[in-house]
């Protein structure tokens, strides 16, 4: 592929935004740990870092790479700008091990190592995004019977996970609060995608917005939105921020594809060394993810919790009284 100065342009602003986002992980954790102490934890139900100003900045951080994101696909193809999605994930660890001395050992930046490879070699090999010239076209994609199957099993698996599987496990089990993410994440991608097209197409062609359509995006954009950062904030309030963050990026990146792959059906195009390829870095995921929740971090106990560092010993000259 022969660089252009759109290419350099989305793939700045692409990186802008793996830089910011990271950076938002721990600036949020910050915040949350900084509102626990004066009021309800977030992962115990509360949201008394609403009047956190850190946290606000976290999320500020957040809302600039996610814009800068939205911008880098405009610039360039989806297939140079997803992949650097993965480099949040080491901004994260590297800031959460320097700021939070939350340390990820030999195994633990192994398993980050196969699940950035996993993700970057699953986009690489995914096929090209078709082209899009109406809202009318979006909406005849998503009312086909494969994604309206889909998003009713993300939808009622969304709700069994809130109203049963937190209860029960919630404060145990890390995978519930980024399932719930993830899963709703992919349907935000969808919609996103679908807005941003709209706002393409009404720039260079016609006006989208006089679509019904292209406000039920909006709307269920905002909904998946706020639905993710609530359980975001549990995640990150309840465990490690080192393992929440490449364990929720890999999820949401195999379930945005998969979403993808169904309402596109893109997967027709394929031949069988790119569905091979793409199993391959399905598998190295799944490896890495086993090696990050297998890791015995120095702060964290076996279900990836952040847990306080030991007491220091005794002086030596108590010591010395004791025996």
């Amino acid at each position: 592929m022969v660089a252009s100065l759109d290419n350099v342009r989305g793939l700045t602003l692409a990186m802008s935004s793996s830089a910011f986002i990271g950076s938002s992980f721990v600036i949020k954790k910050i915040g949350l740990k900084k509102a626990g102490d004066s009021g309800v934890r977030a992962g115990s139900g509360g949201h008394s870092y609403l009047y956190e100003p850190l946290w606000w900045l976290g999320m500020t951080t957040m809302i600039l790479g996610e814009i800068a994101n939205f911008a880098a696909y405009a610039f360039a193809p989806a297939i140079l700008v997803t992949p650097l999605g993965a480099l949040s994930i080491i901004f994260s660890a590297v800031l959460a091990h320097f700021i939070l001395k939350e340390r990820l050992h030999m195994f633990g930046i192994v398993g980050c190592i196969l699940c950035v490879v996993g993700s970057v070699g699953i986009v690489l090999h995914a096929p090209k995004e078709r082209e899009i010239d109406s809202m009318e076209e979006i909406w005849h994609l998503a009312t086909r019977p494969g994604f309206i199957v889909y998003s009713c099993v993300t939808v009622v698996g969304v709700l069994f996970l809130i109203f049963w599987a937190v209860k029960r496990a919630g404060h145990r089990k890390m995978l519930v609060y980024i399932a719930i993410c993830s899963l709703m994440g992919s349907l935000t991608v969808i919609s996103v995608k679908a807005v941003a097209i709209a706002l393409k197409l009404s720039f260079s062609e016609s006006n989208q917005f006089i679509y019904v359509q292209t406000w039920f995006f909006i709307f269920v954009v905002i909904i998946c939105c706020v639905v993710q950062l609530n359980y975001l904030n549990k995640a990150l309030d309840s465990f490690n921020t080192a393992v929440v963050s490449p364990v929720y990026y890999v999820m949401f990146t195999s379930l945005t594809i998969l979403a993808n792959m169904i309402m596109y059906k893109d997967w027709v195009s394929q031949n069988a060394t790119q569905i091979a390829t793409q199993l391959c870095g399905f598998v190295t995921i799944v490896a890495g993810t086993f090696l990050l929740h297998k890791t015995n971090t120095s702060n964290t106990d076996s279900n990836g919790r952040s847990t306080p560092p030991p007491p220091p010993p005794p002086p030596a000259n108590q010591l010395c009284l004791e025996e």
